[in-house]
């Protein structure tokens, strides 16, 4: 398994680094402090000059590939641009390569008709939009998208939607205008997979109303933070279906495999990251005598975290390169593989760097804390690991049993 990075994509890696370097890195306290102050619930102004100062160098929407939106790479030429951002908590908004926006985006790139592309992916890919994904659903198990309640009926020339969901990320942004709502169209579909429909809703449709902002682990992520929302009789125009009734399981896995593996690729970066943390603390602190660095178990973890992370970004990559060479239909196992495995390798190597910095560690003051809670929640997001492993023996079962 052999990985050879393209001439383009060391260009990128270079341009990428520096800018993390020299404007990424050394405002991260500035951004925390402008969000701590006054009111949480609105954009940071360095954020915003720092997206300028991208987008003047072309370091923006790098996860998309098709050049006539993005810059043109495939998933295995994102993986180590995703992963260097992924080091910084700010960075992916910066460069327009943030969750749910890519997601989002990919989906209007894909599905969209040219309306919903002028309306709604122009300005998402320009940045001065920010949008919202509705899937997740208090009252069920919405890891599998067959059991949501949510209505979207055809009345005259509109849908009406009705239902709860929660968890809809970046829906406190006050810079969110669009989400993407999925419901059902059809519950008596016999095919329980033709049941579901995707359709665009404008945050400023009546109808809506924002119920409480969620934390996760006591962060409120403001100013994107995570939503539970109701809405009730929401009224949008026929013409905002995405793709026609009965699609929207199918949207589902198509916007899902790329937003998996970026999430595995940029905690890659947050553990990298972290484990540099760790090797700073354990050099400069001292403890019985000696820097606790000479403690044989402190050279044990970061041996361990060292193999986890190599492992972790191997297979990342490989997964990448199978997405590209077969589509992701085919590297389904693969996705699901480092589903599991980059969450729980993040949470092993962060866990650890917060341990060998005392109780510094679950403070606020080396990120680590909010690092944890970030890569824990990434062990439900896009689907709990237990989905995944089933999926993954399901699959093996499949391919070992088929051979004989």
């Amino acid at each position: 398994m052999l990985f050879d990075i393209s001439d383009k994509t060391q260009d990128l890696i270079g341009k990428l680094q520096s800018f993390m370097d020299v404007e990424v890195y050394p405002n991260e306290s500035v951004i925390s402090g402008e969000i701590d102050e006054g009111d949480r619930w609105q954009p940071s102004d360095t954020i915003e000059k720092l997206k300028e100062k991208a987008r003047a160098v072309k370091l923006w929407n790098l996860f998309l590939p098709d050049s006539e939106f993005g810059a043109g790479l495939t998933n295995f030429e994102y993986a180590p641009l995703c992963e260097i951002m992924g080091r910084s908590f700010y960075a992916p908004e910066i460069f327009n390569c943030s969750a749910p926006d890519t997601g989002n985006m990919e989906v209007l790139v894909r599905y969209g008709s040219d309306q919903q592309k002028k309306e709604w992916l122009e300005p998402l890919l320009a940045g001065t939009i920010r949008s919202a994904f509705a899937m997740t659903e208090p009252g069920v198990a919405s890891s599998d998208a067959r059991n949501i309640e949510s209505s979207i009926s055809l009345k005259g020339d509109d849908y009406v939607i009705n239902g709860r969901k929660w968890w809809i990320s970046g829906a406190g942004d006050p810079r969110c205008k669009i989400l993407i709502f999925m419901g059902k169209t059809d519950a008596d579909n016999p095919d329980t997979y033709r049941q579901q429909s995707m359709i665009l809703v404008p945050m400023e449709t009546p109808g809506i109303e924002i119920n409480r902002m969620l934390p996760v682990f006591g962060y409120d992520d403001a100013p994107h933070g995570h939503a539970e929302m109701t809405f009730k009789d929401v009224r949008v125009p026929a013409s905002n279906i995405l793709l026609g009734e009965g699609r929207g399981f199918e949207i589902a896995q198509g916007r899902l495999g790329p937003g998996r593996i970026h999430h595995c690729m940029r905690l890659v970066g947050v553990a990298e990251r972290a484990l540099e943390a760790m090797c700073q603390r354990v050099t400069d602190r001292v403890a019985f005598g000696k820097p606790i660095a000479e403690q044989t178990v402190t050279q044990e973890r970061i041996a361990e975290s060292r193999i986890a992370i190599d492992q972790a970004r191997l297979l990342t990559l490989h997964a990448a390169r199978k997405m590209d060479e077969v589509g992701n239909k085919a590297a389904r196992k693969e996705i699901a593989m480092i589903k599991v495995v980059a969450p729980n390798m993040a949470c092993k190597v962060i866990d650890w760097a917060i341990q060998a910095h005392g109780g510094g560690g679950v403070s606020d003051d080396f990120g680590l804390a909010k690092a944890y809670a970030h890569a824990r929640t990434l062990r439900l997001a896009d689907g709990p690991d237990e989905v995944h492993r089933n999926q993954i023996g399901r699959i093996e079962l499949s391919e070992q049993t088929s051979q004989k």
